[in-house]
C-alpha cells in the first residue's frame, strides 16, 4: 500500500515485560560456550531482529511534535533498539551475535518523507538517516519490505548504495532477465572458541503484494514470485554452501491470508514457509505489525520445529533468537532454538545514534512545524469513520479539483468528478488558526499519489457496497456504540472509503451487499450506465483492499504527486482553509431510513 499496515495489535504481556527486565542476567554466556572436546563440542549463536521500523529513529512523533507515547507506554525508534543491541552483544559476545531486519525501513514518518521528497537523497547525495543509523549499529543484513518501493527504484537503489550491509530480496526478480534484482541471501561466518566456525545463512524475502501496491514503480521492471517457492529454491543452495543455521528474514505475516485476493502469491506466508520448506531453523517475521515472542511450527517434511518470532513495529521490540549447536560428525547441528523480545521502553536512547542524526531530526521538526495557512475553525477526524466530516470533505475536494484540472481540455473533460478517501487517522485534526505541514501530513499519513479512473454508476454502487461491509450490522432500535460499530470482520480503517460528489445512505441494519440506498447524483437516482471520473490514490487503483472494478477501470489521470502535497499546495495557494468552501453532508448511516447519528 501505499497503504500501510500500521495497526497496533496489542502491547507486551507481563511475561514479555519480565523477560525484558531479566533477560541479561538469565542469558547464557555465548561468548564462552561450554567446550568438552570431541563430538560433544557445543556453542551458541544469537541472531537479533527488528522489523517494520518505518523511519523511526528517535522516540518522537512528528505529527504530535512530542515524544512518542501510546496507551501501552511503548517507546519507539532505532536509538533505543541500539541500546538493547549493545546490551545483548556485551552479554553474548559481539562475535557470536548477528543483527538483521525484516523490512519496511524507509517509509512511515515525516523524517523518511523529507529525505525522499523535500530533500531527496537522490539529488543531494546526503546520507539517509536510516542508513546512517543502521550502519552505526552494525546490521548484518536487512530484507526488503513492501514499503521500500514506495518512493521508486531510484531512491531505493540510492539508499541501498549507502548501506554497509546488503538488502536481501530473493523474490525481487528482474522482469527482463529473470535474475535476482537484489542479493538473495548471505552466509555469515561466526567464530567459536577453539572450534570450527558456525556458518549462519540469512535469506531475505519481500512481499509479493509489491506488484500491486507499487505497480507504478515496479511494473515491467521487477516481478515478485511467491515467498514459499523462492525459499524452496534458495534454502538448498544455502545448505550446499555450508550453512549450519538458516534464518529467513521474511516481510510476510503468519496468518496465511492475503489482502488482495488470490491473483498473486500468498501475502502472509511465514507459517506456510516454516511448514513447507525443509532446512529452515527460524523465521524473523515482518509486515503484520504483530508481537510474537516465540512460536514453533512443525515442518511437514522433516518434523523439525521451526522457530518464528516477530518484534512489534516501529522499533518497539527487539527479537532475540538463540541457537544451541552441537558438533555431529565434524559438522554443527542445531539442537535447540528459542526466542524472546526485549522492550524498547526499558532503556535510554543510544547517544551515539541520537547524535548521529540530531541535525537531520531537527531539520525535519522545523520543516513540519512551518505554518503555511490558516483554518477558520477546527476540523477533527475523530468521527470520520462513521460520520461525514469537514476534514474528509477537504481531502476529497482537493483530490476532485486536481483530477478536474487534469481532465480539462481532454476527451473526458465533461465527466462529473467524484472522489474517494479513507479515514487514515482517528487523531488527526486541522486546528483553528495557523495550519502547519505537520497538520496536513498527520491527516494523510501515506505517500499515496493521485489517480483518476472512469467508472459507471453501477460500478460505483458495487464499490460503495463493498466499502460498507466495514460496519457491523445493527438492528433498528438497538444501541449503537461508535467504538464497536466499525471494523467488522477485521476491516481496517484504511479499507473503508467514503465518496464525495454523489449522495447516499448506508443502511447498517441490512446485510452486506444490500446497504447502499438513495444513491443519487444532482438530485436524481444514479443511472447505472452513467460514466464518472473518480479521484482515488495509487494504492486503491492498483488493487489495494481488493475493491471491485477500480483496478481494471480505465485510467484517466496518473499524477505522480503525493496527495498530501496537493493538500499542502492548496493551503499555500488559498491561504485559508474554510469548510464553507468544501464541506457537504452527502452520506450518512441510517436504519430503515432513520439516521443513526444526528
Amino acid at each position: 500500500m501505499l497503504f500501510p499496515f500500521t495497526r497496533r495489535l496489542g502491547a507486551a504481556t507481563a511475561v514479555t515485560a519480565a523477560i525484558a527486565l531479566t533477560f541479561v542476567s538469565m542469558a547464557p554466556a555465548a561468548a564462552k560456550p561450554p567446550h568438552h572436546g570431541g563430538k560433544d563440542q557445543t556453542t551458541t549463536v544469537t541472531v537479533l531482529g527488528t522489523s517494520d521500523l518505518h523511519g523511526y529513529i528517535e522516540n518522537w512523533d512528528y505529527f504530535k511534535n512530542g515524544e512518542y507515547d501510546d496507551a501501552a507506554s511503548n517507546d519507539v525508534g532505532l536509538a533505543k533498539i541500539s541500546t538493547l543491541v549493545d546490551t545483548v552483544r556485551a552479554d553474548r559476545g559481539k562475535a557470536s551475535t548477528l543483527l538483521i531486519d525484516a523490512g519496511d525501513t524507509i517509509q512511515g514518518t515525516s523524517l523518511t518523507d523529507y529525505f525522499a521528497n523535500t530533500e531527496p537523497i537522490t539529488e543531494t547525495g546526503e546520507i539517509h538517516p536510516i542508513a546512517a543509523a543502521m550502519n552505526a549499529m552494525d546490521y548484518d543484513a536487512a530484507a526488503l519490505g513492501n514499503h521500500e518501493f514506495n518512493y521508486g527504484l531510484d531512491l531505493l537503489r540510492k539508499f541501498e548504495s549507502q548501506l554497509d550491509f546488503p538488502l536481501l530480496g530473493a523474490n525481487a526478480v528482474d522482469a527482463q532477465s529473470g535474475k535476482p534484482a537484489f542479493t538473495p541471501y548471505i552466509i555469515k561466518t561466526v567464530k567459536t572458541k577453539g572450534s570450527k566456525p558456525v556458518k549462519v545463512g540469512i535469506l531475505g524475502l519481500t512481499n509479493p503484494g509489491v506488484a500491486i501496491w507499487d505497480k507504478n514503480n515496479v511494473d515491467g521492471k521487477l516481478t515478485f514470485p511467491g515467498i514459499v517457492e523462492q525459499a524452496q529454491k534458495y534454502v538448498p543452495k544455502m545448505k550446499a554452501r555450508g550453512a549450519d543455521v538458516v534464518v529467513v528474514s521474511a516481510h510476510s505475516g503468519t496468518s496465511g491470508t492475503s489482502s488482495y485476493g488470490s491473483e498473486l502469491p500468498l501475502e502472509n506466508a511465514s507459517t506456510q514457509l516454516a511448514e513447507t520448506v525443509p532446512g529452515i531453523d527460524a523465521v524473523l517475521v515482518g509486515h503484520a505489525h504483530q508481537e510474537i515472542p516465540e512460536r514453533f511450527v512443525t515442518n511437514k517434511t522433516t518434523g523439525d520445529q521451526v522457530l518464528l518470532t516477530e518484534p512489534l513495529n516501529w522499533g518497539m521490540r527487539l527479537s532475540v533468537m538463540d541457537f544451541e549447536l552441537k558438533k555431529v560428525r565434524g559438522q554443527w547441528d542445531v539442537t535447540s532454538a528459542s526466542a524472546s523480545l526485549l522492550n524498547a521502553n526499558t532503556v535510554e536512547a543510544d547517544p551515539e545514534i541520537s547524535n548521529l542524526v540530531a541535525e537531520q531530526h531537527q531539520r525535519v521538526i522545523d520543516y513540519v512545524n512551518t505554518p503555511i495557512g490558516t483554518a477558520t475553525e477546527s476540523m477533527p477526524a475523530a468521527e470520520s469513520r462513521y460520520r461525514d466530516t469537514a476534514v474528509m470533505d477537504f481531502v476529497n475536494s482537493v483530490q476532485a479539483q486536481a483530477v478536474d484540472r487534469a481532465l480539462d481540455g481532454g476527451p473526458s473533460a465533461d465527466l462529473p468528478v467524484l472522489s474517494l478517501v479513507a479515514p487514515f487517522s482517528r487523531t488527526a485534526e486541522i486546528p483553528a488558526g495557523p495550519v502547519t505541514i505537520r497538520d496536513l501530513a498527520g491527516l494523510y499519513v501515506f505517500p499515496n499519489t493521485l489517480f483518476g479512473v472512469e467508472m459507471t454508476g453501477a460500478q460505483i454502487k458495487d464499490y460503495l457496497e463493498y466499502s460498507a461491509k466495514y460496519f457491523v450490522q445493527t438492528a433498528p432500535g438497538a444501541a449503537v456504540d461508535p467504538a464497536t460499530l466499525t471494523n467488522a470482520d477485521g476491516t481496517p480503517d484504511y479499507n473503508y472509503d467514503m465518496m464525495s460528489g454523489v449522495d447516499y445512505d448506508i443502511d447498517i441494519s441490512r446485510p452486506v451487499g444490500e446497504r447502499i440506498v438513495n444513491l443519487s447524483f444532482n438530485g436524481a437516482p444514479v443511472d447505472p450506465a452513467q460514466r464518472f471520473a473518480v479521484a482515488t490514490n495509487n494504492y486503491r487503483q492498483s488493487g489495494g483492499g481488493n475493491f471491485p472494478h477500480i483496478s481494471t477501470a480505465p485510467v484517466l489521470v496518473n499524477q505522480q504527486t503525493e496527495i498530501r502535497q496537493l493538500l499542502i499546495d492548496y493551503v499555500v495557494a488559498q491561504g485559508t482553509v474554510d469548510p464553507a468552501d468544501f464541506a457537504e453532508n452527502n452520506w450518512r448511516l441510517v436504519r430503515d431510513g432513520v439516521p443513526v447519528f444526528d
